[in-house]
């Protein structure tokens, strides 16, 4: 197994054509058989010895766009491709990752290969190599090491298994407005699971990208949730807890006396935020913070990735301050 670094997050990467590679991988993670993986390619070669029944007249123009980049296709499974790649369904997950070290070690294995995120499933997804080793430790052979990742969140991942109705299952680092110039009718449709149930997509679970201290998230207007923030804050504080502040810079001088503050970038800069985002987290958690408060930067472009990571990684805590 080989932790690599692509342009979203680093990945722990195994043959995805042999099945007892791939379930080194489930056991290094501690993450169940009913999270998929994703299979990254170099060529296009590669992609049609995965699929079958690819809908050539949707996944041209896309590979076209947007590979190599930040976007995953779920298609059909070639029956030769193990199931358990795919939690035992008949999809698979593929993206051509950009980063040249990625591309690189595929062309150098010579085969696809299978990488979900490389950290300890339901953790904040690793962007340096120094997160792949707090984590997994004496559990991967190699790590490359690449610095930190450009963009900081996973990809996008659009289910194309139904072409007549083109479903997002996960928001990343491609938006759904630049599908929509390809794909007018595509739909952003994520799932929310609390058990676990088979699923053709990663990041689907409830509890996912969770660092240690428990995450409330809080949505409303701008002023009334950082009041509302700050008030939680005394409250954890009055109780003898330590909290941590995930917000943006112009946050910072509102909440500097209630807590640890981990700026994640200017509130208008979502591309920061969302390359900050795990990091932050993860330092927050080195500080031994009991509880992390954060807020909602949006739903627009960037932000529905970022609503549907830090969901995820509040458990669905959502405090909505009117």
């Amino acid at each position: 197994m080989v932790a690599f670094p692509t342009e979203t997050v680093y990945g722990l990467g195994a043959n995805a054509l042999d099945a007892n590679a791939l379930e080194r991988i489930y056991l290094a993670k501690e993450r169940p058989s009913s999270d998929p993986i994703i299979a990254h390619i170099a060529n296009l070669a590669q992609l049609r010895s995965l699929a079958v029944d690819i809908p050539e007249h949707i996944v041209a123009p896309l590979a076209d766009h947007f590979w190599p980049g930040a976007l995953t296709l779920v298609l059909k499974r070639a029956p030769h491709v193990p199931a358990n790649i795919a939690t035992g369904l008949n999809t698979i997950a593929v993206r051509m990752p950009a980063h040249p070290v990625a591309r690189a070690l595929i062309l150098a294995s010579g085969v696809p290969i299978a990488a979900p995120s490389a950290n300890t499933f339901t953790r904040p997804s690793a962007t340096t190599a120094q997160h792949v080793l707090e984590d997994l430790q004496d559990r991967v052979d190699i790590v490359l090491d690449g610095g930190e990742t450009a963009i900081g969140l996973e990809s996008t991942v659009l289910d194309l298994t139904n072409p007549q109705t083109p479903i997002i299952l996960r928001p990343g680092g491609v938006l759904i407005d630049e599908l929509r110039h390809i794909l007018p009718n595509v739909q952003l449709a994520p799932r929310y699971l609390k058990t676990d149930e088979a699923t053709s997509s990663p990041g689907q679970m409830l509890k996912h990208y969770s660092p240690r201290a428990k995450i409330k998230l809080f949505t409303g207007p701008l002023y009334s949730v950082l009041l509302a923030m700050k008030e939680t804050a005394q409250g954890h504080i009055r109780r003898g807890e330590k909290v941590g502040l995930l917000i943006a810079t112009e946050d910072c001088h509102h909440l500097s006396d209630y807590g640890i503050i981990q700026s994640l970038g200017k509130r208008d800069d979502l591309k920061a935020i969302s390359h900050n985002l795990f990091a932050g987290m993860r330092q927050l958690d080195s500080q031994k913070v009991n509880v992390i408060l954060t807020r909602d930067f949006g739903r627009a472009g960037l932000g529905a990735a970022l609503w549907d990571r830090l969901l995820r990684a509040s458990e669905g805590r959502v405090i909505d301050v009117q």
